[in-house]
């Protein structure tokens, strides 16, 4: 019985800390709102210009430029940076340091800047998956995931929401 409400407390821990989110307010000011770590759009490029980048590096630090596809419809622990200008036809999935903020979830077609690392990573099947339901797609579009990818990736310390 010990055991069990050991396992108990664990689990309750667990998501806790999972569902943890950064009591730092949000700042706005003249450039938008302001998430996770202040930052500046100095030096800033384009999500095109990344894509370029990352064609001869396989990890880009940097503060990009782009627009948002898509967020995570559960919390807005992940979003989609697209390229609003059409030089790219490329997707990159955007994930936030250490789990420290959260979008909102109504960003999407939105500007935004970020600063962070970017770099290419194997998804499973699995974790598609589970991006697929939280972004509010159908059981049968989930079920169509079948193969892993390679994809573009880019970790965030900071991220201002344009106006």
């Amino acid at each position: 019985m010990r055991l069990i409400h050991l396992t108990f407390l664990i689990i309750v821990m667990m998501i806790s800390v999972s569902c943890k989110n950064n009591d730092k307010p949000i700042i706005t000011d003249e450039k938008g709102q302001h998430f996770g770590e202040m930052i500046s759009d100095v030096g800033a490029i384009s999500f095109s210009e990344l894509v370029i980048k990352m064609d001869q590096s396989d990890e880009v630090e940097a503060v990009v430029t782009g627009n948002v596809g898509s967020v995570c419809q559960a919390k807005g622990c992940w979003m989609n940076i697209v390229d609003s200008d059409g030089g790219t036809s490329e997707e990159m999935f955007v994930k936030f340091k250490d789990y420290g903020f959260f979008m909102p979830l109504d960003i999407a077609g939105k500007d935004v800047i970020m600063r962070g690392k970017a770099y290419k990573e194997e998804t499973s099947v699995d974790e598609l998956r589970h991006y697929a339901e939280d972004e509010g797609k159908s059981a049968e579009e989930v079920a169509a995931i079948t193969e892993s990818i390679i994809e573009l990736k880019f970790m965030a310390d900071g991220v201002i929401l344009r106006p």
